[in-house]
């Protein structure tokens, strides 16, 4: 099939770095491992800073225009889409040309990672999540990465549209390095981009929880940079001399092989979406120690691959994380099922298995709204 592929939030191949624009990649590479022909939407980016009405009004007007010019394009005899695949719906970047042109293009309509808020129906957003939710309608299927979106997407369920679980999932060029030992203390790793919000939140609960283990033998890499920057150094700054590397932005291969020189991924992951990074630092063989928040639990296997301890308690994570450093057989046995897990089963293959189904399904769906509105037309 030809799938047209929009990304409201960010155009997944502007050179940006984050996770939505590089799980939106491994998306498209894996729908063409199943022969589809991907093409990108090219469309502005869809991301509203604020709730401002006035802001919601020039997106929309942006949108009717391109929607008008695709299918323009497409009855002058541009090649038209088969079925159109909306990637990260959500109130800060709502789909507005997904629905409406896979109505008059009588075409199956998909989504992965959308999401609704019960919250953003009645405060200042409202708007933009009337506007989420009228796309959830339309859909045929909708892809879910967590339990947490899951149960959002519940109320959309219903004949004619489907709700299919598709797991977080990584690609690799190559084999991803093994955790190799070393002489020393446990070594600890956290890879995150320094910025306000989530990520900030998240570098400043670490900084807290490792003070709380300050006597404990450890040492702890920093692999990020950011607007924050600052903000998070001066956080970490009261714990022992000498225990904190700050090694910046580095590209992934050498992240991945940061990675494998140390022993423990830590990172709180507070309202996480889900993160990518988790399964990377899986996939070469290190335990993980996080907090049981967002979709985290989605890219691990608590008790065997991590230690998850209950969002905001900081004795508990604090608890885990000594009780991993003390214990080098267990951290060596859960490493080892961290990258069977990752290597196995969260994989361009499954994921794309998991898509060719979805896919079919929405064709059917589709099928079926069309022969049932000719029906009723007759």
């Amino acid at each position: 099939m030809r799938i047209a592929f929009h990304t409201p939030l960010n155009l997944f191949d502007d050179g940006g770095v984050s996770g939505d624009r590089r799980m939106a990649r491994q998306l498209v590479a894996a729908l063409e491992t199943l022969g589809h022909v991907v093409e990108p939407v090219r469309a502005g980016r869809g991301y509203l800073p604020s709730a401002d009405p006035a802001c919601l009004d020039q997106h929309r007007a942006d949108a009717a225009r391109l929607s008008d010019q695709l299918l323009a394009d497409y009855r002058s005899g541009i090649p038209r889409p088969d079925l159109w695949f909306t990637y990260h719906n959500y109130y800060r970047a709502p789909d507005l040309l997904g629905p409406g042109i896979a109505t008059a293009l009588g075409i199956p309509y998909v989504t992965a990672e959308a999401s609704d808020s019960e919250r953003r129906a009645f405060d200042e957003w409202s708007a933009q999540t009337e506007i989420v939710r009228h796309s959830l309608a339309a859909g045929d299927v909708h892809f879910y990465f967590t339990d947490r979106d899951r149960q959002g997407l519940e109320p959309w369920r219903r004949p004619g549209t489907a709700l299919l679980e598709l797991p977080p999932f990584i690609t690799f060029g190559d084999e991803p390095p093994r955790h190799r030992n070393h002489s020393g203390p446990p070594r600890l790793i956290t890879i995150a981009m320094m910025r306000e919000g989530t990520k900030q939140n998240s570098y400043l609960t670490l900084a807290r929880i490792l003070a709380r283990i300050a006597d404990a033998d450890w040492r702890l890499s920093i692999v990020g940079d950011g607007r924050q920057r600052a903000v998070i150094e001066a956080a970490f700054a009261g714990l022992p001399q000498g225990r904190i590397d700050w090694l910046g932005l580095i590209p992934r291969e050498r992240a991945l092989d940061e990675l494998a020189r140390h022993d423990i991924f830590v990172w709180p992951g507070v309202r996480e979406a889900y993160g990518l990074v988790y399964l990377e630092a899986q996939a070469v063989g290190l335990p993980v120690v996080a907090f049981d928040s967002g979709g985290v639990s989605a890219t691990v296997v608590p008790g065997e691959t991590a230690l998850l301890a209950p969002e905001g308690d900081e004795t508990a994570f604090a608890g885990h994380l000594v009780a991993m450093l003390q214990d080098k057989a267990r951290r060596e046995r859960m490493g080892a099922a961290a990258r069977r897990f990752v290597l196995d089963e969260r994989t361009n293959a499954r994921a794309a298995a998991r898509l060719a189904e979805g896919l079919d399904l929405a064709c059917r769906h589709r099928r079926d709204k069309r022969e049932a509105a000719g029906s009723a037309a007759s």
